[in-house]
């Protein structure tokens, strides 16, 4: 399991899947946003262990597979 020196957890975004759609934004609104453009952008990329349970909801309800988590 990977993990960044503090121990957190990452969020990685594909971009070149990403469409947009807004499933991770409805779902973990203070990890992802999409923007004017349509594209996403992540707000946080760091996962806090209170945050986990609803970015891995998001992260698995994204229908391109565009994001995962990095341990």
């Amino acid at each position: 399991m990977a993990t960044d020196r503090q121990g957190i957890m990452k969020v990685i975004l594909d971009r070149a899947r990403c469409t947009g759609i807004g499933i991770c934004e409805s779902l973990a609104p203070e990890h992802f946003e999409v923007n004017e453009d349509g594209d996403l952008v992540v707000l946080q990329d760091g996962v806090s262990p209170e945050d986990l349970q609803a970015v891995e909801e998001a992260v698995g309800g994204c229908p391109t597979e565009a994001l995962r988590i990095e341990r």
